[in-house]
């Protein structure tokens, strides 16, 4: 594995590793932003409104039972098609369920005293969630956002199984010939991408959140 990883050769061109990373991080990111765009509005409302809880809440834990391989396939038979489209929907698939429940518990722990306290100085609804709730909840939130980081990048290694590039090529190309060294690089990498992205939330979280909330 050494030998592959110091072998210049295999980080350039349109399928060195620099091109793996950057197309697993595409993959990644993609996913990730749909996924905020999808859960993180649901999540604060039903967070803000306490209604609705119950059934988004499992019907997004049902999704994350679902086997990321089965979720492909189902993908790839509602969709018709082999491609970047199956591998979206089966990670967003996995993205939202994280980020739905952290949203929705950040801001139903926020302490009922407090809302009343900001209802009482005349602040609207959309003002208590903005200026309240958010703030107050946005430890949560964030950490739900890492969570949902760290299973889209592990699983974004799919993609290999239906003709992309990514990370997981590695893993499939090497299982493939038998080729071992090939294979523990692409796990390595994955990994190595992983802890690299959740540092970086983690110091998203330090710059974002408040320092009062902050645990000292």
């Amino acid at each position: 594995m050494w030998e592959y990883l110091t072998d210049s050769f295999n980080w350039s061109g349109n399928e060195g590793i620099w091109a793996r990373i950057v197309e697993h991080l595409w993959y990644t990111f993609a996913a990730l932003g749909l996924s905020v765009v999808i859960a993180l509005p649901i999540g604060l409302r039903i967070g803000h409104t306490r209604r609705g809880a119950f059934l988004a809440i499992n019907l997004g834990n049902a999704a994350r039972a679902l086997p990321s391989l089965g979720l492909l396939m189902i993908a790839v038979l509602l969709t018709d098609q082999i491609g970047f489209l199956p591998v979206l929907i089966a990670l967003v698939a996995l993205g939202i369920p994280p980020i739905l429940a952290s949203t929705y518990a950040g801001l139903s722990g926020v302490d009922a005293a407090t809302i009343d306290a900001a209802r009482g100085m005349g602040m609207t609804g959309r003002e208590i969630l903005t200026k309240v709730e958010i703030p107050i909840g946005l430890p949560l939130i964030i950490s739900g956002i890492r969570s949902a980081t760290l299973q889209i990048v592990s699983t974004a290694t799919i993609a290999a199984l239906v003709s992309l590039g990514g990370l997981g090529r590695y893993v499939v190309d090497g299982l493939k010939l038998r080729d071992f060294p090939q294979m523990f690089t692409g796990a390595l990498l994955v990994a190595l991408l992983a802890i690299a992205l959740d540092a970086l939330f983690a110091l998203i979280g330090r710059i974002a959140v408040s320092p009062g909330l902050k645990i000292s």
